[in-house]
This record gives structure tokens, sequence and C-alpha cells, in this order.
């Protein structure tokens, strides 16, 4: 008992140093997640989850990557992938294929349904932003993504473990 209640003065008479709506790092995360959510429930209806989408924008760019070209690409490890790489095989969207090359690399293949989709969920995604910017004027836009850029490259350098939480 007397351990939670020195706990809760301290806690009390320590200042806020990063309130939430200070914190780039939280304010990041929420913006995502609102985007994240929005996106989803556009693209749901046609089958695809989060997981698919982030792969089928890779492959929209450039079909025929490999899978460790993707799990590069998209930022995930490589049994992320695979799962996700095995539910666009099921759904269709997806073929994997041998490398003619190099007979070790799976290149990954989108399927007529898997390409046909870009003209449909695309737009989609357009309007997530649209969404997400309401309000922004053009040159706004422009500098919300040079700032999110730039946040990435100010961390692209670092190594993993020299930052603190935030």
């Amino acid at each position: 008992m007397a351990t939670r209640a020195v706990q809760d003065r301290a806690s009390a008479e320590r200042p806020r140093e990063l309130p939430f709506e200070a914190s780039v790092g939280y304010q990041l995360r929420m913006a995502n997640r609102a985007t994240q959510r929005y996106l989803q429930s556009r693209i749901e209806p046609f089958g695809v989850t989060l997981g698919m989408w982030y792969f089928l924008r890779a492959l929209w760019e450039a079909d025929g990557l490999t899978q460790r070209e993707l799990s590069r690409r998209i930022g995930t490890m490589e049994p992320t992938t695979l799962t996700a790489l095995s539910a666009m095989e099921r759904a269709g969207l997806v073929t994997r294929e041998r490398d003619p090359k190099d007979r070790r690399k799976l290149n990954v293949l989108l399927t007529p349904k898997g390409r046909e989709l870009e003209h449909v969920l695309l737009p989609l995604a357009a309007e997530v932003v649209e969404q997400a910017t309401a309000g922004f004027s053009a040159e706004d836009r422009a500098r919300f993504l040079a700032y999110l850029h730039a946040v990435q490259r100010n961390f692209a350098d670092l190594p993993p473990d020299s930052g603190e939480d935030v």
C-alpha cells in the first residue's frame, strides 16, 4: 500500500516532459492508425487486407520482385512476407515462380485478378489521402510530405539501438 502511495505522489509531482500532444511518435502513430483503419474499410470489400495492400502496391510498381526484395521494399520480416504471400496466392492475387536465372529465388507475379485490382483500389487509396489531408492547400500537402520524408531520413542512418523510446 505504502509503495503505491509513494509511486502516485512521485508521478503527480513529476512534470510531464513530453505530453502526448507534443510527442511526434505518438502523433505519427495515431495518424497512421486512423489512416490504416479508413484504408482497410475501403479495400476490405474487395477481399484485400492491409497486409496484402502493401505487397500489391509494390508489385503494381514492379511485378516479379523476389520474396526478399518485397520484404525489403515493404519493411517486413521474411516470415511475415511468406504468410502474406501465401494468403495472396490462396486469394488468386499472385503466383510464385522460380527465377529462370537463379533457381534459388522465387519471383512473385501478379495474376490478372491482382493486376485488375490496381484500377479499383488505387483510386480508393487516393480518396484516403484526400480525406487525410482535407483542408490542406497543395503547398501544405507538399510540405507535410516533405516533413514526413525528413523524419524518415533523420532516422535512416541511426543504428537500431541508438534512440531512446519516444
